[in-house]
């Protein structure tokens, strides 16, 4: 495994740097002077860990039956192993070339690989993280199809030419010994054969080959001899061929639908002909040809008829039907449907000696997305119930979160109600593929893995000791009515597909509350419950968010405060009007689109499961023909009980317990709460709605929307329509951002970013990537703030809402696109019957502190240097009794004690796309700070907990992965480690506690990482094991008439064949040994590396000098035995010498 050297950063170098600064106030004690830091660059390195999920783009498979491992090879180059459950690893080709033929070295530890850049490699399996020992890579032949017999080291290599040439497994050498196409096919025929599509000897005679090439001819070449024994002939190509276990038939898949079966000893014709799926006509015509059967595989049973399993062959005529898979068994024939296209597939048998009755008990199937295996033992075919996390991709992954150290007892409960939800049908037997061992390590710390998907859908993983294991399914579609047909769409305006995609989510680990936000504009939140509830009325809250333009374009840069409208200077009468119901807005063809949700609420009642229960939705309208922006940030608060949710247009509280919207404030009104127009709004006291949904709750001011216009509501420039004023605004922003680099403008150019300006995110994983741009300027002036400044991120917390305050409050710390921290100060009644009646005060005290680039992570630390985390309220379960909710219902204690006069208690720790700052409160001074990056911008920043300390960890734009300390943010790991080619990554990168992280490195893997040393370090412990010690089994008996009369398989010594002696050297210029770089690896574990290769060498020898001996053995004892036969014989001659036949 690749590991990184990291640039170690001398820890008293960094407090004078030009990149990072400290200042510190009059009588404000210096951090430095105060906190110890512990984390120093030693505690810092970084390594891939393991890799989860289906393969991407699969192309090959093999199978060891003794070991029991599979291995799957991509398009990419990738190499895939699996064991039992929790056995897993990853290995890359360095080249990258798709993998198109794997083999197995059965029960050895090893495994060949071919590449479609013509190149065979040789891994080593015997270690826990694989090695290439050897490669070979032909110069002038193209690599077509590849065999290894069992317990054998020559592997047969067929090319485009349709020559063979073969290989010595030890050494990777070339042999002088080569099947040339001429030599093989007919001398009378004219053209050439094509491409060698198959190789296989004979199962009872290892000295005959059989070679398939593609126009349709079949040579059974007898190695000895150097010659062509046989030679079928069919007009149609060849995909694929399989032996009777017997030696004496063989069976051929065709392009056209057809399988023919063929004598071996009688070449003239097939002994049979038969179209699977083919219609046959009555008039004793051939049938109609079908699509090509791309693979056949032949096997026997003892006890029965034998199975015969291919793909493809359907017929034309079924156009649009899935992939099938047909399993032939005496005269049944099942056609099993796939919901992907077949990549490849294998029949597992008893044993591996392909000489005797196979036995075949599963079919593993490789499909284009999926993993499925057959139950061939039991009756109706059922699948083996896949105990691998292969269903990441189930549906595209939108976003994913990371959570390390989580509560002991959330696993457990997220376990209990997931399994309810397993399917049923699935085979009662043990999964086939049982090979390896897992790890030992000593990380036993419990880990979450949350991931949102397009189809609304969120699935909770146990990403515990570096395996993956699917925990909990929850569907948040279900709240939403569907549309039965196609005149039945939502009114999905702002997304054309997948209009339940996660877009963002919020979860609290100790209270188990969670919350989404999805692609249309809407959030839900949940409760965790055990119960089972059903819910009359889905609880409803609609709320209108509008954006805000001033008169004519924006102002002019100057860094005026933009002007806010007075309280009745609405022009809408939706804006002033409360709506009763929800939905009550226009939506006729000839008026605009207001005050519409995006999607239906459904009406009839919802039965939850145990598990995530809704407790309110929140929905966005649209406001006079704009669709809602959509959402950028997400928090939410058990111990308040209050969420709060942002877009370009400004941010939202909504209190989830009383079930009301207590603030809708546009971005640019947090800045200056000193202005005469601004409202310090409360929330008004809870009306008592109907049993229906419940409106925006704007009763109790003049109007909650009114501080924000709409950009198509009067009072602006009658002449410029609001598409020639986004354009200007559009234009006046690129003009300034031509100030930066060019890197940095191709870093906007290539990047779309995870908080959305004004173009719409649509869910898709691919055609989302690039959909949206945004060019970036560090100055936070008027003019940036009018171009849709959005909320980026929030944090909760009990601090100092205003400068040199001495009192702790709960306070919500807000920042936004432009690199503004504002804080907004909460009011809240204690907990009880008075928190549910009374109102929630909220006030924005101004701006903390401004930020190059958007505000991606916010925390606070208090005067020792711990991490302070949002309070919270332990969980309980909501349709609990009255006592036991009572019981468990106990508010975590507010965190510090008071600040002293004149002294900081506490310090906000505040990262943006650019830089780090740490801020002292109540005092508000700067104390560190910390440019990041000025060539590029970082995607994600978490402050995180490592080794008994905290530190922010971020991962730019430019690859790098860095670590700050806390609070003095010195530089501690800077690593080059990802350039990002794919904004897969840039949405799925988290950090976690501990030094992990992760990020969706395709479509369907999930790829985990580690930067703390001390995992790295013992990784090896933690990996799980690929080879296990196992017997081969023993080979079948040949019986006693085939041992006496010959009929038994024939052996035969592939050395004196294809030997240096024998054969001669191959042409140098064929192919190029390349020596693998494993090979040092190698040498810690067995039968790898130059030492390993020579001691299984010298055990090759030992087992055949001990063979050889017990041979001579067995013909001394038969000599002596014939020896004795022929006495007897002579003596029984001369005593019945001279009798006649009547005296005997």
């Amino acid at each position: 495994m690749k590991k990184f050297n990291i640039r170690k950063v001398l820890d008293g170098l960094t407090a004078a740097s030009s990149s990072s600064s400290a200042t510190a106030q009059p009588g404000t004690p210096r951090e430095n002077d105060v906190i110890q830091e512990t984390l120093q660059s030693e505690h810092f390195q970084l390594c891939k860990t393991v890799r989860h999920g289906f393969p991407y783009q699969p192309s090959s498979m093999a199978f060891d039956p003794v070991q029991k491992i599979l291995a799957i090879g991509t398009q990419t180059g990738a190499l895939r192993l699996f064991g039992r459950a929790g056995v897993e690893c990853y290995c890359q080709h360095e080249s990258g070339a798709a993998v198109i033929q794997l083999q197995f070295l059965i029960n050895e530890g090893a495994l060949v690989s071919a590449l479609a850049d013509d190149s065979i490699h040789l891994w080593n399996l015997r270690q826990k993280i694989p090695a290439i020992l050897h490669s070979l890579k032909f110069n002038r032949e193209r690599i077509t199809y590849c065999h290894l017999p069992f317990q054998s080291k020559w592997l047969y290599i067929g090319t485009e030419r349709g020559n063979i040439h073969i290989v010595n497994v030890e050494s990777f050498t070339l042999s002088g010994y080569v099947i040339m196409w001429n030599k093989a096919i007919e001398l009378s025929t004219k053209t050439h054969p094509g491409p060698v599509v198959h190789i296989s000897d004979n199962p009872m005679d290892e000295g005959k080959l059989l070679i398939g090439f593609e126009c349709g001819v079949v040579v059974l070449w007898d190695l000895k001899c150097k010659k062509a024994d046989y030679r079928y002939n069919y007009d149609e190509a060849i995909h694929s061929v399989a032996w009777h276990h017997e030696g004496k038939q063989f069976v051929c898949s065709h392009s056209d639908g057809t399988l023919t079966t063929w004598n071996v000893r009688a070449p003239a014709k097939p002994a049979q002909i038969i179209t699977p799926h083919g219609k046959q006509p009555k008039d004793g015509k051939k049938p109609e040809p079908c699509k090509p059967i791309l693979k056949v595989e032949y096997k026997t049973t003892r006890a029965g008829d034998p199975f015969m399993v291919l793909s493809g062959g359907l017929s034309y005529d079924t156009v649009g039907r899935r992939a099938c898979l047909t399993v032939m068994h005496g005269k049944s024939t099942a056609v099993l449907e796939m919901d992907y296209p077949i990549v490849d597939f294998l029949t597992l048998c008893e044993t591996p000696y392909p000489n005797d009755f196979q036995e075949p008990y599963a079919v593993v199937v490789l499909l284009e997305k999926d993993l499925v295996v057959i139950d061939l033992g039991q009756i109706g075919y059922p699948i083996f119930e896949n105990p691998y996390p292969l269903t990441i991709h189930e549906s595209p992954v939108t976003c994913c979160e990371y959570f390390a150290d989580c509560p002991a007892e959330l696993i457990p409960a997220l376990y209990s109600v997931g399994s309810r939800q397993k399917r049923q049908g699935y085979s009662k037997k043990e999964w086939p593929i049982s090979g390896g061992n897992w790890g030992q390590g000593s990380q036993s710390y419990p880990e979450i893995i949350i991931t949102g998907h397009a189809d609304g859908s969120i699935k909770f993983w146990d990403a515990s000791a570096f395996m993956l294991q699917v925990l909990y399914k929850l569907k948040t579609a279900k709240v939403f009515e569907r549309a039965r047909g196609k005149e039945e769409k939502p009114s999905t305006d702002i997304v054309e597909e997948d209009p339940f995609a996660i877009q963002t989510l919020s979860w609290c680990p100790e209270s188990r509350m969670l919350c989404v936000a999805g692609v249309s504009a809407h959030v839900i939140v949940y409760r965790f419950s055990k119960q089972e509830i059903t819910t009359e009325v889905v609880q409803l809250l609609e709320v209108r968010m509008q954006c805000e333009f001033s008169d004519g374009d924006s102002p002019d840069p100057g860094g005026e405060t933009p002007t806010l409208p007075t309280p009745g200077a609405s022009s809408s009468p939706q804006e002033s009007e409360p709506l009763t119901q929800p939905s009550t807005g226009s939506n006729s063809s000839d008026g605009p689109r207001d005050n519409i949700p995006c999607l239906q609420v459904r009406s009839s009642p919802l039965k939850q499961s145990p598990g995530y229960q809704v407790e309110l939705v929140i929905q966005l309208v649209w406001v006079s023909g704009e669709p809602p922006q959509p959402i950028t940030s997400l928090a939410i608060n058990s111990s308040y009980g209050l969420v709060v949710f942002g877009n370009s247009n400004g941010l939202a509280v909504v209190d989830y317990l009383q079930k009301t919207l207590l603030l809708n404030m546009g971005t640019s009104e947090l800045y200056s709460p000193s202005d005469p127009y601004q409202r310090q709004p409360r929330s008004p006291r809870k009306q008592r709605q109907p049993s229906g949904a419940l409106c925006d709750s704007n009763e109790g001011s003049n109007t909650s929307e009114d501080r924000c216009k709409s950009p198509t509501s009067g009072s602006t420039s009658p002449c410029n329509s609001d598409d020639e004023r986004k354009q200007k605004f559009i234009e006046k922003v690129k003009f300034k951002s031509r100030r930066f680099s060019k890197t940095v403008a191709n870093d906007f150019a290539k990047m779309s970013r995870k908080i959305s300006s004004s173009s719409e995110q649509k869910p898709d994983m691919d055609a989302k990537d690039n959909s949206f741009t945004r060019s970036r300027s560090s100055s936070v002036t008027s003019i940036d703030r009018e171009s849709r400044e959005a909320i980026s991120s929030f944090h909760f917390c009990e601090s100092f809402p205003r400068k040199n305050d001495s009192l702790l409050s709960p306070c919500l710390l807000v920042g936004t696109t432009q690199g503004s921290v504002m804080m907004v100060a909460l009011s809240l009644m204690p907990g009880g019957d008075q928190r549910l009646q009374q109102p929630v005060g909220i006030s924005s005290c101004g701006t903390l502190v401004s930020l190059k680039g958007g505000i991606l992570t916010m925390a606070l630390l208090d005067a020792t240097g711990t991490l302070l985390p949002p309070s919270y309220e332990p969980w309980y379960d909501p349709n609990a009794s009255d006592e036991e909710k009572e019981k468990s219902r106990r508010r975590r204690p507010a965190s510090p004690p008071s600040s002293q006069e004149g002294q900081d208690s506490q310090f906000a720790v505040l990262c943006s796309e650019k830089q780090a700052k740490v801020v002292a409160l109540p005092s508000q001074t700067r104390i560190h700070k910390h440019n990041i990056t000025e060539t590029s911008f970082v995607l994600r920043a978490d402050v995180v907990q490592m080794a008994g300390a905290n530190c922010i960890a971020c991962f730019c734009a430019n690859g790098h992965i860095m670590t700050l300390s806390l609070p003095s943010l010195r530089p501690l790991l800077d690593v080059n480690y990802l350039p990002l080619t794919d904004m897969r990554i840039a949405r799925t990168f988290c950090f976690s506690n501990l030094g992990q992280a992760l990020y969706l490195t395709s479509a369907t893997e999930i790829q985990r990482i580690t930067y703390s040393q001390e995992t790295c370090d013992n990784l090896q412990e933690m990996l799980s094991e690929l080879f296990t010690p196992v017997e081969t089994p023993e080979a079948p008996n040949r019986g006693f008439f085939k041992g006496l009369f010959g009929g038994g398989a024939q052996s035969l010594d592939r050395e004196d064949l294809f030997g240096e002696t024998a054969a001669g050297k191959a042409s140098r210029s064929l192919a190029q040994h390349i020596p693998g770089p494993g090979s040092m690896e190698g040498m810690k574990g067995a039968a790898s590396g130059v030492v390993g290769d020579l001691a299984r060498a010298r055990i090759a020898l030992d087992e055949r000098g001990q063979k050889l001996g017990e041979l001579e053995e067995r013909t001394a004892a038969m000599m002596a035995s014939a020896e004795s036969f022929s006495k007897h014989a002579h003596d029984m001659m001369l005593k019945y010498k001279d009798k006649k036949w009547y005296q005997l």
